[in-house]
Order: C-alpha cells, then structure tokens, then sequence
C-alpha cells in the first residue's frame, strides 16, 4: 500500500505552475519584490519590474530573467 502521505514525498509537486497557485492573485512577495528589482536592474529591462503585479506574474517575471541572463541552470 502507498504512503499517502505528502510529507511523505515533499518534493512531488515542488514546482507547480504559478497560475495555478491558490495564492497565485495575491500581491507579490517583498523578497519576490526585491529579487524581480534586482534581476530587472541585471537584464537591463526596466520594464520587467512593477511593484503592483501578484505572486504568479512575478514568478514568472523572475523565470524569464532568469533564462534571459543565463541563470536557469
């Protein structure tokens, strides 16, 4: 019998897509806020940052800075 237990397996939906995060409409992080400002500041694209976007869009933001400045490995 399987354990069903998440805790159990804490890594099986360690990644899920930002549009579907239950707090995905939420404001965005402060760390989030801070991490987006700096990688906006890195890829020379001002425009990526914006202090009024939610959790999911600066997640995605920061993934596409990421694979923009080679840090997606």
């Amino acid at each position: 019998m399987a354990d069903e237990n998440p805790k159990s397996r804490p890594t099986d939906n360690a990644e899920k897509d930002p549009d579907n995060w239950v707090s995905g409409e939420d404001p965005m992080t402060g760390a989030q806020a801070s991490y987006l400002k700096t990688l906006s500041e890195q890829a020379d694209d001002p425009d990526a940052f914006d202090d009024t976007i939610s959790k999911a869009e600066a997640s995605k933001r920061i993934d596409a800075l990421k694979a923009k400045l080679g840090l997606d490995q």
